[in-house]
């Protein structure tokens, strides 16, 4: 008999299938595991946090991993060491959208290192797993006895052929105009990610309002598995934080007003506000400690940044400005360069306000693609953009460790919306590669990015459909009245202090992507829709600022780009233009310097060149076209004598096509041997009579092409 007691729930998709939810089977040392499976997908979702913290982390301490085991899909890693090894970029942006619907549900004052780890331990090739990981965390945080103001859950929306459809098959996503990962808990939505073909705002939000009440099923059926773990019943004890009251309201009556007054200011420089509130805290710990020598320098650190920060927050609502002086509306200035970096094959300069992304475009050759080596996927990607944000960028001093989750998170927004746009691959041979590096940074460095790459593919002559622009969207909210202000254009002070970061990207036609935070516990339909509306303005505002810089792509490529040139030739000839061990093709790429790439697809031979000048390019097209031309019968082609036999001689009419040509056709006179009629090397003038059908050899003649002798007169004088 098994030493375990399963529990069991199920939830039923409205297209009839069934996701199960399973505790008490695997992994029992964790204060919490559950497996959530649909189909043949099974997801392990384990959290474990520990019993005591860290005496200096004033923070929640907690890490998301998602990671995909190759077995689990039955195959085997493409790596050297044959194994699963750091996280790939797609289970990066997994634990990004786990991670920031998670994080707000958790006691502000709980900090208790939290690991919630979640493996795919079983793949099914129809079923997305990434709609299914917020589901299996929030169920294993759920049943353990970890302080959770949940459950939330995640699920995908897409519009397929018009419909709503909810965690879709996986072929069917590849048709969707709307493809969505929503959060949310019973409540309210706490987290969107996604992109959409240039939809309108009611669109956007009447997908997440769909996907909302698959939610709610979802964290209703969570409830009634934790009802019946005894585990979560009782949630663990912690010290809260010790309180001072009195402190608490000296402090609020020592900085509120002055604070209020710095922000009310309208200081455009961030190191201008920064100096103004820190008068404000000098001022007040110099008097605080001289009247209490003793004092708890934490407790003062957290009552003051929440004085400070309720004044901000309520001049916002109350003045309807913001710290820099702008109106909530308001877009801070605008300046953009394109053709900035003379070596680029691309290259824009974008600066909103402070902040700033120098962007370049690289075209290369199908060899540039990238590898996609994943459990779920393997495959190429010609598209590409890279998101750096050095320390300098703001002011700051640290190692420079490589692309952490945050940089991951933003290039791969910026992909996504850029990629909407990108023309297909019959207009655009190119691999393209988009690097942003962040300058400067203060609110928003994502939203420069798709700015910065929208021109910079413009300046490089790629034929995008449109220019996209993005726009992020802050929020600050009185709980108690309800009253609320959204921001356009965000500050990275607002964003700290706000309850919202909703970035938008889009074209003038409509939203190709989005990503929300919420940091409070919900947020209504009613902001959600005002935020849209009111990012479209500031959208279609750094839209018209664009275009003065760049209003459509560049009519011809920069000199130093490679040249591309796409041709077909027949299957046959795939081998003969590759030859034994690439011989041939190594050869016309050395001789002519260009790049030759070939792929067997639908019963022909594809063949991509790339050359830095046409010189080039010719002498490349001209050797593929002769090593893969198909003769035609009845044209006329100066040959070379290959070899003599006694029956004829073989004539080389094109490199590597040799026809016969018999010895009753070299002449009109009968010939009883070539000696002395042809010789090998010789170049003569041949005609292709005809093609074996069945062996495809070619015959040849000359004597068609010579003038016929006159006949001698009879002896009657006929001719």
């Amino acid at each position: 008999m098994p030493n375990y007691t399963a529990v069991t729930k199920h939830i039923t998709l409205p297209d009839g299938r069934q996701i199960s939810i399973e505790t008490g089977k695997l992994a029992k040392f964790a204060d919490g595991a559950v497996v959530v499976r649909l189909g043949d997908a099974m997801l392990l979702a384990t959290v474990v946090s520990q019993p005591s913290s860290r005496g200096d982390v004033d923070f929640l301490p907690l890490s998301v991993d998602y990671q995909e085991k190759f077995g689990g899909a039955g195959n085997i890693p493409g790596s050297f060491q044959r194994r699963e090894g750091r996280l790939s970029d797609y289970e990066i942006l997994v634990c990004r959208i786990v991670d920031r619907i998670l994080r707000p549900m958790f006691p502000k004052d709980y900090h208790y290192e939290v690991q919630v780890m979640i493996t795919l331990i079983s793949a099914d090739k129809t079923v997305q797993p990434d709609a299914l990981a917020a589901l299996a965390a929030s169920a294993a945080l759920s049943i353990s006895d970890i302080p959770f103001a949940g459950p939330i859950s995640e699920v995908r929306v897409a519009r397929i052929d018009g419909k709503l459809q909810i965690n879709p098959l996986t072929a069917d996503i590849a048709r969707a105009d709307i493809d969505l990962i929503v959060g949310a808990t019973a409540d309210s939505v706490a987290m969107v990610e996604g992109e959409m073909n240039e939809v309108s705002e009611e669109e956007m939000v009447e997908a997440i309002a769909f996907a909302h009440e698959a939610i709610k099923e979802q964290v209703r059926v969570q409830l009634e598995l934790a009802a019946e773990v005894e585990k979560s019943h009782v949630k663990r004890e912690y010290p809260k934080y010790e309180e001072n009251d009195d402190l608490k309201k000296r402090i609020q009556e020592g900085v509120y007003e002055q604070a209020y007054k710095v922000a009310h200011s309208g200081n455009p420089s961030k190191a201008g506000r920064k100096e103004g509130f820190g008068a404000i805290k000098k001022s007040l710990t110099e008097k605080l400690l001289e009247e209490q020598p003793e004092l708890d320098m934490k407790m003062f650190g957290r009552y003051y940044s929440s004085a400070e920060k309720k004044a901000i927050r309520d001049m916002m609502i109350k003045e309807r400005t913001r710290l820099d002086g702008r109106q909530l509306t308001e877009i801070r200035p605008i300046w953009s360069e394109v053709n900035y970096l003379p070596g680029a094959h691309g290259s824009a300069l974008f600066t909103r306000g402070e902040t700033q992304s120098l962007t370049t475009v690289a075209l290369g050759t199908k060899l540039d693609e990238q590898i996609i080596d994943t459990a779920m996927t393997s495959g190429y990607s010609k598209f590409m953009l890279h998101y750096n944000f050095p320390a300098f960028s703001t002011g700051e001093v640290k190692p420079n460790r490589g692309p952490g989750r945050r940089e991951i998170g933003h290039g791969n927004l910026a992909q996504r919306s850029l990629k909407k746009v990108m023309p297909s691959d019959d207009e655009n041979p190119y691999t393209v590669r988009i690097v942003s590096d962040i300058l400067e940074s203060n609110g928003s460095s994502s939203m420069a990015t798709v700015c910065a790459a929208s021109m910079a593919l413009m300046d490089a002559g790629i034929p995008v459909r449109s220019a996209v622009s993005g726009i992020a969207m802050g929020l600050v909210q009185d709980k108690e009245t309800g009253e609320y202000a959204v921001l356009s254009d965000i500050l990275g002070d607002e964003d700290h202090l706000g309850d919202m970061d909703f970035k938008v990207t889009g074209t003038e036609k409509g939203i190709v992507a989005c990503q929300m935070d919420i940091k409070i516990q919900g947020l209504s339909a009613e902001i959600m829709t005002a935020a849209l509306h009111q990012a479209r303005e500031g959208r279609l505002h750094i839209l018209r600022e664009m275009a003065k810089t760049i209003s459509a792509p560049a009519a011809e490529l920069k000199p130093h780009t490679p040249r591309s040139h796409k041709m077909l030739i027949d299957k046959e000839f795939i081998g003969a233009v590759i030859g034994p061990g690439g011989k041939v093709i190594q050869q016309i790429q050395k001789d002519t310097n260009a790049t030759v790439i070939i792929e067997e697809k639908d019963e022909k031979g594809h063949v991509s060149i790339y050359a830095s000048n046409q010189e080039d390019m010719q002498a490349a097209i001209g050797r593929i076209q002769a090593i893969a031309a198909v003769p035609e019968v009845g044209a006329t082609y100066k040959g070379k004598v290959r070899s003599i036999q006694p029956y004829g001689a073989f004539v080389e009419i094109m490199p590597g096509k040799d026809g016969l040509l018999h010895i009753s056709e070299v002449s009109h006179e009968r010939l009883a041997a070539l000696e002395g009629v042809l010789e090998v090397g010789q170049e003569i003038d041949v005609k292709l009579l005809d093609i074996d059908k069945k062996t495809g050899k070619y015959r040849l003649s000359r004597k068609v092409l010579l003038p016929k002798p006159e006949r001698a007169a009879d002896s009657n004088g006929a001719a």
